[in-house]
Parts: structure tokens; C-alpha cells; sequence
């Protein structure tokens, strides 16, 4: 199925954008972990909707039910079921984009593949309504995670050009990786993040929109997990980051600045500190060989700009076999990296969780 990811935690998102509800089955999570549906929703509330003037005006409470898996608040060894209902659709938005698709979008791959069956209202199954599940699982996959001594969090590094400062690789802390994600706008320097709010603001009154970078980071991870080759810690992250809605690029560490370094210069020299092994950088960011290293975990994933833009583009109309123009109307995001920083920790934990059980 292509919406579940997992081996030993089998994670499957149903449901559509416009549809009477979204949610997530859970299977193999641990037994008998306590799961604080409080803390649940407070972080659901960091994806919602309709909480920020940089985000969409579409309003939706996010309240998860949990309708299996929990036995007095604990895992009971139970597929665990979390369901959302839709409360604010407005479809008709959406009328036009069945003929026209937009640029950008997977409203023409969907129509090729299906033949116009599938339901693109709000963008279906296709949406970042979708990420709304992923995190009640990746949710509930951090409070394990806290539980074990690991912590992960995320911070918006770029949007629109503007450079937010990025995690110590070397000397990251729970604290560090939690902060941002208590503020509203979810970075280190608030001076940046004002900056990054003016610049979205400025692409909305433009009809337009951008995109950025989230940073991911990871403490408290054991040396060890992970294996070489195809089922490395980067291969399972990264095949479950891309599948977030508009995520276009992962990389680790210093990614894809390592090819203008020479070797001298990215190679983390190993030592000892209190009787364990680190190194003194860490440009391989956490990961040798597929392999955790003990180090923090720090990625990043690139984000595009929403398809969906006031402007006028050119498309074409599928019933007629011609070219068109649309102009995309309804409540859309400027920009969605903000509201993607839970999901990008969302999905990481639900990973390094995976492979701890591995």
C-alpha cells in the first residue's frame, strides 16, 4: 500500500482533503507506554490550520479520537486507530481544478493515473490535509521516544532567502531541539523568523508564495542502529520525509555541500570524552555507513512553493484538449514550511523508533 511506511511499526493514512474524516492505523507499537493524549494534542495543534496569519484561513479543530489501541491510556498491544474529522470544507473551491490542473501539482499525475476517479477536492489524499495523521503517529512515537532518553525536534533553517541559524551538530541538547517548536513561528533567531513572516506576507499579497528548509535533529540516540547499503538510517528516513506533501529534497549533515570540501576537511576526527567515542565535527551528520554514530542526527528537507497560487498560469483543459488559464481561488497556504515542522519531527520519530526496534 502506497500510504504505509514501517517494518516493525506499520503506519497507514487514510482519508481525503474533502472527505468526512482523515486518520492513522498504528500497528506495532510497544506495549504498555503510557500516552499523553494532553501533550497529543497540544502538538497537533503546531500543524493545525487556521492558527497563523501566514497560513491558510481554513479552520479545523485537529481534535484526534482515538477509537483503538489505548486501554487506560496505555498501548495495549492493539492496532492503534486515531481518526480526525473534516469540519470546514468549501469543495466548490475546488470545481474548476477537475478540467484544470495545477501547475506544480499532482491534480494532472492523478488524472493520468486514474482516469479522473480520484477525489481531488482540496487535493484529496494528496494533501497536507494527509499530514494531519502522520502526526498522531509520529505524535505519540515522540512521547515513546522521551521515554527512552531521545529527543527530536526541527526548526525552519530557510524561507524565501532568509537564513534562520542552524542546530550545533556537535554540542546539541534536548533543550536546544524543543525550543523552537514552543515558540508560534518555529526558529532560533526571532529576528529571522520576522523576517521570514514578512517575506511570506509579501509573496501572499503578490498572490504568490515560497518555500524553504526545515533542520532536524536528533539526541540520545545509541551508536549502532541502522545497516549498510539499502536499509541504512538515511535510505528509511528518507524514503518516509519524502512522502510529506511538497518535501523535494534530504539530506544529512553537510548533504550536498560535502562534494566541495576535500577530505581532510570533511572528515570528523574521532576522540574520547568520558570514556565514550565522539568526534570533534560532525559533518557526517549522526550517520557512517547507514549506521547511527552516536553523535546527533541532523537533516534537512527542502520544501517547495504551494502549487496553489492566486496568479494567473497557464494549464490546459482536459475535457477539451486545449490550452487554458487558471487562477487558483479557495484558502491555500503562502507557505506551508511553518506548519511542516511537526510533521518533518513527526515522521523522524516514528522512524528512529522503527529501527530502535529493530
Amino acid at each position: 500500500m502506497s500510504s504505509e511506511f514501517g517494518r516493525n511499526i506499520r503506519i497507514s493514512v487514510f482519508g481525503q482533503s474533502h472527505g468526512e474524516a482523515i486518520g492513522v492505523l498504528v500497528d506495532g507499537l510497544p506495549a504498555g507506554e503510557r500516552i499523553d493524549l494532553d501533550a497529543l494534542q497540544a502538538f497537533m495543534e503546531r500543524r493545525a490550520p487556521g492558527r497563523a496569519k501566514t497560513a491558510t484561513s481554513r479552520k479545523e479543530p485537529d481534535e484526534v479520537r482515538i477509537v483503538s489501541g489505548l486501554v487506560d491510556g496505555k498501548t495495549c498491544a492493539a492496532p492503534l486507530c486515531g481518526i480526525i474529522f473534516n469540519t470546514n470544507t468549501r469543495s466548490q473551491d475546488y470545481a474548476e481544478l477537475l478540467d484544470k490542473p495545477r501547475p506544480a501539482h499532482a491534480d494532472f499525475t492523478a488524472w493520468k493515473k486514474w482516469g479522473g476517479a480520484a477525489d481531488m477536492r482540496g487535493g484529496g489524499h494528496f494533501s497536507g490535509r494527509l499530514t494531519a495523521p502522520l502526526c498522531i503517529a509520529g505524535g505519540i512515537c515522540l512521547q515513546i521516544l522521551e521515554n527512552r532518553g531521545i529527543t527530536v525536534g526541527a526548526h525552519i533553517e530557510r524561507i524565501a532567502g532568509v537564513c534562520d541559524s542552524r542546530f550545533d551538530p556537535v554540542g546539541l541538547t534536548a533543550e536546544m531541539l524543543k525550543n523552537p517548536g514552543s515558540k508560534p513561528f518555529a526558529v532560533i533567531d526571532d529576528a529571522a523568523g520576522e523576517a521570514m513572516q514578512r517575506a511570506i506576507l509579501d509573496a501572499a499579497a503578490q498572490k504568490d508564495s515560497v518555500g524553504g528548509i526545515i533542520e532536524i535533529g536528533a539526541v540520545g540516540l545509541p551508536a549502532g542502529l541502522g545497516a549498510p547499503m539499502f536499509d541504512g538510517v538515511e535510505n528509511r528516513l528518507a524514503q518516509a520525509l519524502f512522502g510529506i506533501p511538497a518535501v523535494k529534497g534530504v539530506e544529512f549533515g553537510e548533504g550536498f555541500d560535502v562534494a566541495g570540501l576535500r577530505g581532510s576537511e570533511n572528515n570528523d576526527p574521532f576522540r574520547m570524552e568520558n570514556g565514550q567515542i565522539v568526534t570533534d565535527t560532525n559533518h557526517a551528520g549522526g550517520i557512517l555507513g547507514g549506521i547511527t554514530s552516536g553523535m546527533p542526527l541532523i537533516a534537512r528537507i527542502a520544501i517547495k512553493p504551494t502549487p496553489s497560487i492566486a496568479q494567473e498560469q497557464n494549464t490546459v483543459s482536459l475535457s477539451r484538449g486545449e490550452n487554458a488559464i487558471l487562477a487558483v481561488h479557495g484558502r491555500h497556504d503562502p507557505c506551508i514550511v511553518p506548519r511542516a515542522v511537526p510533521v518533518a519531527e513527526a515522521v523522524c520519530a516514528a522512524v528512529i523508533l522503527d529501527l530502535i526496534l529493530d
